[in-house]
């Protein structure tokens, strides 16, 4: 089977370089995230985020100096992960690291982190359709070798040789962020979202409250705004969806705000900071419909990370995250019953030394 985009149901009105000075206004996403706050305690700067995607234009004004020279794990592209003729690509970056232009960079889209880099590995072209799993494999490894950071995935993709790849990922410290499919296409959440270690992100709408594409499932980790999202497309053009994609994105670049702001934690401990700070939806805790919540940027980069949990060291299986409980689901201490113990035993012994003293002295 091959990978697929989680295509996002777009509205390509905006297309047009004529209409950068009106894009800002329609990225909805920055007000209802406080992005122009979050922007004063970080702006991703040293941090490089991977997108397996369709390739980036990065020539868009809107990217200009933050698109590295990427990589191809599919025939029929530049061989740099450069040029997009889909704009799928494009509009995930600009998500994650637009930093507009003109005056002030005032013009054009803006995205969560605008000092940090993008690796562009394009797995998608027309020539060739979307790679297997074995090109997303390559496209995990080729992040890896490179340098990133944080990896963002809007693809589905199966097992075989990609989830071993997605494994060595997290076991090299690095973070690895997926959507989890748009319904009606996507009925449960898929790979690589669904497997151990993935932050699974799902879509809420204006209201806050969790979008009807988003797929449910136990696996969901955190939400994010996904519906109606501007952002940059290919050429110098614009463009707006609405799917789990754009979701994923904007995760990914405020795991980069928080990676910058405190270099020395693991991504295991990034993950865990997000979930913590990530304002609670729906049931209490953890749920199928938000995962632990909306991801919250300003929280969480104005609050002191916890030290790492027990829950966040490698597993056997290799470097798992998994994320801060809900008080309700911590584990309980066995400390107490052993202190009760402890003390039963000694007032069993000190009991019988009495009945022995009683005794000898009869």
């Amino acid at each position: 089977m091959a990978a697929g985009l989680l295509a996002a149901i777009a509205s390509l009105a905006i297309t047009s370089p004529a209409h950068a000075d009106r894009i800002r206004d329609q990225q909805w996403h920055l007000s209802f995230l406080d992005i122009a706050k979050a922007h004063q305690l970080s702006q991703g700067q040293g941090i490089t985020v991977a997108v397996i995607d369709t390739g980036i234009s990065a020539d868009h004004p809107d990217l200009s100096g933050n698109v590295l020279q990427g990589f191809d794990v599919v025939a029929g592209g530049s061989g740099n992960g450069w040029g997009d003729i889909d704009g799928h690509g494009t509009g995930m970056a600009g998500l994650i690291a637009a930093h507009g232009h003109g005056s002030g960079n005032g013009d054009g889209a803006l995205g969560m982190a605008p000092k940090a880099k993008i690796l562009p590995i394009r797995i998608n072209t027309s020539n060739a359709g979307s790679g297997d799993s074995t090109a997303m494999a390559n496209a995990v490894d080729a992040a890896v070798q490179r340098g990133a950071k944080i990896i963002s995935i809007s693809q589905r993709t199966t097992a075989d040789k990609a989830y071993d790849a997605v494994q060595r990922a997290l076991k090299a410290n690095v973070m690895v962020v997926a959507g989890v499919g748009n319904r009606p296409v996507d009925e449960f959440i898929g790979d690589p979202a669904a497997w151990p270690g993935v932050v699974a992100v799902g879509a809420v709408g204006k209201d806050g409250n969790v979008a009807d594409v988003s797929v449910r499932g136990k696996a969901l980790m955190l939400t994010a705004p996904g519906v109606e999202i501007a952002s940059t497309s290919k050429g110098s053009g614009y463009r707006a969806g609405t799917g789990t994609s754009d979701s994923t994105a904007i995760v990914s670049g405020i795991a980069a705000l928080v990676w910058s702001k405190y270099p020395n934690l693991s991504a295991a401990q990034v993950v865990d900071h997000l979930s913590a700070t990530a304002t609670d939806k729906g049931a209490a805790g953890r749920d199928s419909e938000y995962g632990f919540g909306v991801v919250n940027p300003v929280k969480a980069l104005s609050t002191t990370p916890a030290p790492p949990s027990a829950a966040a060291t490698p597993s056997e299986e290799g470097a798992r995250i998994i994320p801060r409980t809900s008080p309700k689901d911590e584990p309980k201490s066995n400390v107490g019953m052993y202190v009760a113990i402890g003390g039963g035993i000694l007032v069993l012994v000190a009991i019988v030394i009495a009945v022995m003293v009683l005794r000898r002295r009869a």
